[in-house]
């Protein structure tokens, strides 16, 4: 089986009438920047009744500062044009480091992409940043992960790596199909 059931699993951010589609992803995971272009292209092409979601994994340790820095980008209205760019820093250029990255590293990243290094730092350190990383946390615990980059689908299977990105999306296809017949 390429796919596992969640009991009594829930879509992250459910939305009325669309099938969840999350991607759980590290900005330090090598296969999740190989796995991004490919999913870039994919959920270009999702049908009208999916909505892909993005949620950083925070298991602990490295992990934690980048998922912050996720949703921090994500709160400034900047996520669009520095994900790329923030696996490129991380996997290509090297300019950040995996492990004891600092909140001001991150500032400089993002003031390159024209966010104010002040409003930058006081929102990666906010309580709203906070309870966003603690669902990450608890949507990745009750979901099961292990691994990145996982896709669950409207809460109810996670669909890890196996063979290939390309048979990962298939089976992801496969369940969008059976909950939208299940409706």
């Amino acid at each position: 089986m390429d796919y596992l059931v969640i009991d009594n699993g829930q879509p992250f951010a459910p939305q009325d009438g669309k099938i969840e589609v999350a991607e759980v992803f590290g900005y330090t995971c090598g296969g999740c920047a190989q796995f991004e272009p490919v999913v870039s292209a994919w959920k270009r092409r999702l049908p009208a009744d999916v909505r892909f979601v993005p949620v950083p994994a925070a298991f602990g340790g490295y992990w934690v500062p980048y998922a912050r820095a996720y949703w921090a980008a994500e709160t400034l209205g900047v996520v669009d044009k520095t994900h790329d760019a923030m696996f490129n820093a991380v996997h290509v250029q090297r300019s950040l480091p995996v492990q004891g990255v600092t909140a001001e590293q991150f500032a400089q990243f993002y003031a390159g992409h024209g966010v104010d290094p002040k409003t930058y730092a006081a929102t990666f350190n906010s309580f709203g940043i906070e309870a966003k990383l603690n669902r990450s946390k608890q949507f990745a615990m009750r979901s099961r992960i292990e691994s990145t980059p996982t896709m669950v689908v409207n809460g109810k299977y996670t669909v890890s790596v196996g063979d290939s990105y390309e048979k990962m999306l298939n089976t992801v296809e496969h369940l969008i199909a059976q909950e939208r017949a299940a409706r």
